[in-house]
């Protein structure tokens, strides 16, 4: 079975109350409005729930793994509760490990860091970077971009049966895209994966925040997500999944807690016995709010029902889709078609717009925060656009002026959190931008476009 849509409940809730939701932005225009967070597929706001509980946390916060005293023992033990709730979260097998992190990045940099040698690794071009480059020490073969999900399967298999069949080998595959928002085939991939001897590792990235995520039933064998995309806050992440790979490798970070025993040798040098649990990979002091944050986020997500949060999701998809297809002038990017399930990232480019221009003026006169550029997927959304891979635009820093064609796009993004008014404000703007035009001046400056503040700057 894929990851998919299909089968969810038909109940929706009401949006989770998250940090930010009062918070008032001027407008260039003038006046407040409240500010609109549509850029979840960045960082989505932390969960109300999630920032109590810590906040409930951090009197008696200490130094885990290695204190006598009450509040060291009490974080040791959070900080492990954590690790089993993560794990439950995910639906871990008894013998995966999980591995705390500071990021998504960071999770692929372990992996990639602890595949065997001479490991043969596939990963699409589509991926976003994280998982995308960190690859540097392996036999890499980058997969074209597929235009249908059975197509993705069709190229990973031909892929792989040209593969030296005696050697280790891995496969990189995102859950939801982070340009389009598509749900990928991970499951049909894993079972492509299997039978050809690789193994396969989830970026869950965009999956894990809009969709539950289940190690065991989608036979994946490792699992990597952010916790700033889970509605917690910044700093850390999760690598979830076999331990062998983990075990045999050296530690990622050499240091206090990844090793069990150090002695001095006759010789002057010193001897190391490094843990094999996942403090192997885990040395020095560990963000123990960053990790609880995450785990406090798995139970929100879980008791707040995730069918639900899913439904109402795909809600709010269906608003947006339409509304942006009754715009002529915009063009939403997808690599699989219009019927391609996804979650709630969408993006687009306006015609006669600049990119970055857009934006600006989403954000200084509506108070609405999306996000422009290539969004760390520079091979993906040139294929989308159409364009050379070598032509110029950078992540987040277009080059182009305002009012002139740039390689970048548009992205809108929600989740749990974002209210209705939020979507209806965005279709509202989105229309009269492109009717009506910007009611500002805009120019470049340091590579982003930004409202001119000069006499005379409006329209």
């Amino acid at each position: 079975m894929s990851v998919s849509t299909a089968a969810i409940d038909s109940s929706v809730c009401a949006p989770l109350p998250v940090l930010g939701q009062d918070v008032t932005v001027p407008l260039v225009t003038g006046g407040e409005v409240t500010y609109a967070a549509l850029d979840y597929a960045a960082s989505a706001p932390a969960l109300q729930r999630v920032w109590d509980d810590v906040a409930a946390y951090a009197p008696y916060y200490g130094s885990v793994h290695r204190g006598a005293g009450y509040l060291s023992q009490l974080s040791t033990d959070l900080f492990e509760n954590s690790r089993r709730t993560v794990a439950e979260f995910l639906g871990c097998r008894p013998e995966d490990q999980v591995v705390f992190t500071r990021s998504t990045t960071d999770s692929l940099n372990l992996l990639a860091a602890a595949i065997p040698a001479n490991c043969q690794v596939f990963v699409y071009e589509t991926e976003h970077h994280a998982s995308l480059l960190p690859w540097r020490d392996a036999e890499v073969t980058y997969l074209n971009a597929p235009r249908t999900p059975g197509q993705a399967v069709e190229t990973l298999e031909r892929a792989l049966a040209d593969r030296d069949p005696y050697g280790p080998a891995l496969v990189c595959v995102t859950g939801a895209s982070n340009v389009t928002g598509e749900l990928w085939p991970v499951r049909e991939l894993a079972a492509a994966a299997h039978a050809h001897g690789a193994r396969i590792v989830l970026d869950a990235a965009q999956l894990a925040p809009h969709h539950p995520v289940d190690i065991a039933e989608l036979d994946v064998d490792w699992v990597a997500f952010s916790g700033h995309k889970l509605y917690a806050p910044f700093g850390s992440g999760v690598l979830a999944g076999r331990a062998d790979w983990l075990q045999a490798a050296e530690p990622y970070l050499a240091g206090g807690g990844a090793s069990r025993k150090v002695a001095r040798r006759a010789d002057g040098g010193v001897d190391v016995d490094w843990h094999t649990t996942a403090a192997r990979h885990e040395a020095g002091s560990p963000n123990v709010i960053g990790v609880y944050s995450i785990a406090s986020a798995c139970k929100a997500l879980t008791e707040a029902g995730f069918d639900s949060l899913v439904a109402r999701e795909q809600e709010l998809v269906s608003r947006v889709r339409e509304g942006l297809a009754g715009v002529p002038e915009v063009q939403v990017l997808s690599l699989f078609g219009d019927d391609a399930p996804r979650v709630g990232v969408i993006s687009f480019v306006v015609r006669g717009w600049n990119s970055s221009h857009f934006a600006a003026a989403l954000s200084a006169e509506y108070g609405i925060g999306v996000r422009d550029g290539l969004f760390c997927a520079h091979p993906l959304v040139r294929t989308l656009l159409g364009s050379d891979p070598q032509d110029p635009g950078e992540c987040g820093a277009p080059e182009a002026e305002p009012g002139e064609r740039s390689l970048n796009a548009i992205r809108v993004s929600f989740g749990a959190g974002t209210p209705d008014e939020h979507i209806d404000r965005f279709l509202r703007a989105v229309t009269e931008l492109v009717r009506e035009g910007a009611q500002w001046k805009y120019r470049t400056e340091d590579g982003r476009c930004v409202p001119d503040r000069g006499e005379a700057a409006q329209v």
